[in-house]
């Protein structure tokens, strides 16, 4: 759990060089790949099931990567809490801005799937704009209130816990704001339908297409790479999907399954595998976790 301690920790931390920081985070990963017996469970039965083809001495070399990636995002979140925007703008480089800017002042939704570092993009992305969006309250009071505090540094964002709803989301996109919306975890089956993720069936909400016809958004998705040793990191956004609304929920939920998928293959130790992503099954399947 975060603490005042750690806190202050991450402090201090934020007044290293990038390399320095990878490195204490490269540590701090095998570190936690070693104790964190829980989600390194969970991790490796994600990869088991979405990729069957790697030999179980490949899938656990990959937890490890993922690991140090997933301790390196966070210990870097240092430089999002404290540092200064010129910092910020050098941790983040933006590719594809022209896509926004063909489409910005109508409604719009940012997909930003889970990679390890959504919050860089997300922050990088406040420099330039006021967005909405959706986080998830912590149990950590302490990281909860950082979370907030934040995610609203720059400018005037809007923010929103889960319990409210899209429907405030909704309002704000109609008035112009984006929505930087995180759309691929598994939520439980409301609102969510089961289709298939790396050949698994998973529960997915497809708010995005629902929220798309609603608003009659334009879907432009927001992926951000974490680059080696200390290199910092690079927001890619993409054009804005075409034919998207399409014929169903059902099969624009798949395009964006498909598409997040395609982005995994690119960079597999970046995507949130701690995540229990597979946690709801269908009826009278059994739990994998």
């Amino acid at each position: 759990m975060l603490t005042r301690a750690a806190l202050a920790l991450m402090w201090l931390l934020r007044l290293l060089p990038l390399p320095a920081l990878a490195a204490i985070g490269n540590g701090l990963g095998s570190l936690l790949y070693a104790f964190g017996r829980a989600r390194r469970r969970v991790c490796l039965i994600n990869l088991a099931h979405c990729m069957p083809e790697l030999a179980a001495a490949e899938r656990n070399a990959l937890a490890r990567r993922h690991f140090r990636a997933f301790a390196r995002a966070f210990l870097e979140r240092a430089i999002l809490w404290w540092g200064s925007p010129e910092r910020i703008r050098k941790l983040v480089r933006i590719e594809g801005m022209e896509h926004f800017e063909a489409v910005r002042g109508g409604p719009l939704i940012l997909l930003a799937p889970h990679f390890v570092s959504l919050d860089m993009g997300g922050m990088r992305l406040s420099l330039e704009c006021d967005m909405v969006s959706i986080y998830s309250k912590q149990k950590n009071r302490v990281f909860d209130a950082v979370l907030f505090a934040v995610r609203g540094r720059f400018g005037q964002q809007t923010l929103l816990s889960r319990q409210q709803g899209v429907r405030p989301a909704l309002r704000a996109m109609l008035a112009g704001r984006p929505f930087y919306y995180l759309p691929d975890m598994d939520y439980g089956p409301r609102e969510a339908i089961f289709v298939p993720f790396f050949g698994a069936e998973a529960a997915t909400i497809t708010a995005v297409s629902r929220l798309a016809r609603t608003a009659k958004a334009r879907v432009l998705p927001c992926i951000t790479r974490m680059l080696p040793r200390g290199g910092g990191y690079v927001l890619r956004i993409f054009p804005a999907w075409e034919d998207y609304p399409g014929a169903s929920v059902e099969a624009d939920t798949r395009r964006m399954n498909a598409f997040i998928e395609e982005q995994v293959r690119q960079m597999p130790e970046q995507y949130l595998w701690v995540h229990k992503r597979f946690k709801t099954r269908p009826p009278g399947e059994p739990s994998w976790y």
